[in-house]
């Protein structure tokens, strides 16, 4: 049988063309959203760096202030005993000395200080407060005090603002030529008070997580040391 090769579709001729040269077929528009385009590596890469860096600085911040305060130590991170503040506690009780009722010591200590504070004591008088950061990263408060022994515990320990009892009485102790009344919850870090000779009577306590070896620098520091205000 002659003729043209068919493609299977009736009365159109092999390859789709039609008698005349016209095109078989013209494809219909198309129809529906359009296939999603990747896109080009130039106008990706400024995004990405952008989206990059706002992600990583305020990582690489968060790792350096850790890295400044914290040492690594086995199982846990080690407190830098040299970051956070510190205050200079000769110019600070100075200005605390100026109309105080007692005179304040300035103590000389290996010690770094990083608070100071005044305020009143239950029951009447004023506490004026020096807190240190040993070596060891322990902590210790000093307090020199016109207030009773019964009202600086109350204030110190939290127990007038708790509503509880102070720490109980555990016995005495011999330092810097004083002898202190130790106080102590159980478990809980200790509070040693003696009163100072002379006239009017000043209070010293101090407490923390220092060691006794520190309590005892502590101790003589401030027993030996000079005073200002009072008067």
């Amino acid at each position: 049988m002659t003729g043209e090769p068919s493609d299977g579709v009736t009365g159109e001729p092999s390859g789709g063309v039609r008698a005349g040269g016209g095109t078989a077929g013209r494809a219909a528009p198309r129809v529906g959203p359009r296939a999603l385009r990747k896109p080009g590596r130039g106008e990706t890469s400024v995004r990405d760096m952008i989206g990059a860096l706002l992600i990583l600085v305020p990582v690489g911040l968060l790792l350096f202030s850790v890295g400044n305060s914290c040492s690594f130590a086995p199982g846990m991170p080690v407190e830098d005993p040299n970051s956070g503040p510190t205050v200079n506690v000769q110019s600070r009780l100075a200005e605390y000395a100026v109309g105080s009722a007692f005179p304040l010591r300035v103590p000389d200590v290996p010690f770094r200080a990083n608070s100071t504070d005044r305020g009143p004591v239950e029951g009447g008088g004023t506490a004026v407060r020096i807190g240190y950061v040993t070596p060891d990263a322990d902590f210790l408060s000093l307090v020199q005090t016109d207030g009773t022994a019964e009202g600086i515990l109350a204030t110190e320990s939290g127990a007038a603002g708790r509503g509880e009892g102070p720490p109980l009485m555990r016995g005495t102790l011999d330092a810097a030529g004083l002898e202190w009344e130790v106080y102590q919850r159980d478990g809980g870090e200790p509070f040693r008070i003696a009163t100072l000779p002379g006239d009017p009577d000043v209070r010293l306590l101090v407490t923390g997580s220092g060691s006794d070896e520190q309590f005892r620098t502590l101790a003589d520091a401030v027993v030996e040391a000079p005073t200002a205000g009072g008067g």
